[in-house]
């Protein structure tokens, strides 16, 4: 299967003002994709401790999310090839385990803000900035 994996920061745009970015989030949703229990465990994060949403909202907000993306589980195995893939390129751990969900599931493109533009990780994988 080849499709898109979306890391955590394009998807919180989809609850921020940037009127721009938010539509073009809103877009890479619409064309459906993945994340993993991790990016829904970073949106949690960032909603209610850095936004302050209430937790009825966030839970709203992740409701919507896993309703339109399909969910991608973290495993032991996402948890060695996230180690191995930090090592080999250098990523933070919590980035390298979005890469290695991404891989692990097949996809051909993860959109992030964050990682390099155009870094293609084991020839099948390239990360894409959607906002440039």
């Amino acid at each position: 299967m080849s499709g898109s994996f979306l890391d955590t920061n394009v998807l919180l745009y989809l609850a921020s003002d940037n009127a721009v970015k938010a539509d073009r989030a809103e877009a890479i949703v619409a064309a459906g994709g993945m994340i993993s229990v991790q990016v829904l465990n970073e949106i949690t994060n960032v909603l209610c401790r850095k936004i302050k949403m209430s937790w009825q909202e966030t839970r709203v907000f992740l409701s919507m999310v896993r309703g339109l993306l399909t969910i991608a589980p973290v495993t032991v195995g996402t948890h060695e090839t996230g180690l191995a893939l930090a090592e080999r390129y250098g990523f933070s751990t919590y980035d390298a385990m979005i890469v290695s969900a991404a891989l692990l599931a097949s996809c051909d493109t993860l959109f992030s803000e964050d990682m390099q533009d155009g870094l293609v990780i084991d020839g099948r994988l390239r990360i894409i900035n959607p906002f440039r």
